[in-house]
């Protein structure tokens, strides 16, 4: 494509950019009625069914990734 001024050809870019970023943009887990740690019911809102149970599974996720770099 060409463009007669080059802000119209930078906006358009700008547009293509945006447009890849959302299109690879990673999407929140939905929510379980079940604690994704011990498989209690969760407490509404959340997919935990205590702080502490938020926190092991946390800390379990940032290990697995640190092995993976590793």
């Amino acid at each position: 494509m060409t463009y007669a001024d080059p802000i119209d050809e930078a906006t358009a870019r700008e547009m293509q950019l945006i447009e890849i970023a959302l299109a690879n943009r990673t999407h929140p887990e939905p929510r379980s009625p079940i604690c994704k740690n011990c498989g209690e019911p969760s407490l509404p809102a959340t997919s935990y069914c205590s702080s502490e149970c938020r926190e092991d599974d946390e800390r379990i996720e940032r290990a697995k990734q640190h092995r993976r770099v590793a």
